[in-house]
């Protein structure tokens, strides 16, 4: 199956500054992650920042919303992104996935994703938690439930298509 720009849309769950430093390798993830949002923000991609429990949790990471050039976030309580993201998915089939905490939020985003009929790709080199064994078990399961996996950049590379477009060079002085 390949993921056709025309009908996917991102979702970026809870990168929020208060959790971003508890989480393992969190230099190296944001890193990728800003080189994704930077991407699809390119390839026009349409994406929805959540953010679990705003008030007790603070503001998603600045580089998010430099990054993806998205101006507002949706707050959340329930663990899935899934009820709050709907109004900015609703008509595309697949649904890219970065976030944090894998094991929790982001899992369980994928679950409902699925179960509602999107397809969710899980970007795996863009997801992070606190423990590694929870990240291995989130990619496991997510696996489980029906989740495309995939790594940051064969996501844009796929979105992309083809060389013989001008967005070609943009992308590839991203990944570089």
């Amino acid at each position: 199956m390949r993921i056709e720009r025309e009908h996917a849309a991102a979702m970026i769950i809870d990168f929020q500054e208060k959790l971003v430093p508890a989480i393992a390798g969190h230099e190296e993830l944001m890193e990728r992650v800003r080189i994704l949002l930077k991407g699809l923000k390119a390839l026009r991609i349409p994406m929805v920042v959540t953010q679990q429990n705003t008030k007790g949790l603070g503001m998603s990471a600045p580089d998010i919303w430099e990054a993806s050039g998205v101006e507002d976030y949706q707050d959340k309580m329930d663990f899935s992104g899934l009820s709050v993201a709907e109004p900015f998915i609703r008509g595309k089939r697949y649904i890219l996935v970065c976030g944090m905490e894998a094991h929790c939020c982001v899992l369980q985003t994928v679950i409902d994703l699925a179960a509602a009929g999107y397809v969710p790709v899980l970007i795996t080199d863009c997801i992070g938690s606190r423990k590694a064994a929870d990240l291995k078990m989130a990619v496991e399961r997510a696996r489980q439930e029906g989740a495309v996996l995939t790594t940051y950049e064969a996501i844009l590379f796929e979105l992309l298509k083809t060389a013989e477009t001008p967005l070609c060079k943009e992308i590839l002085r991203l990944v570089k």
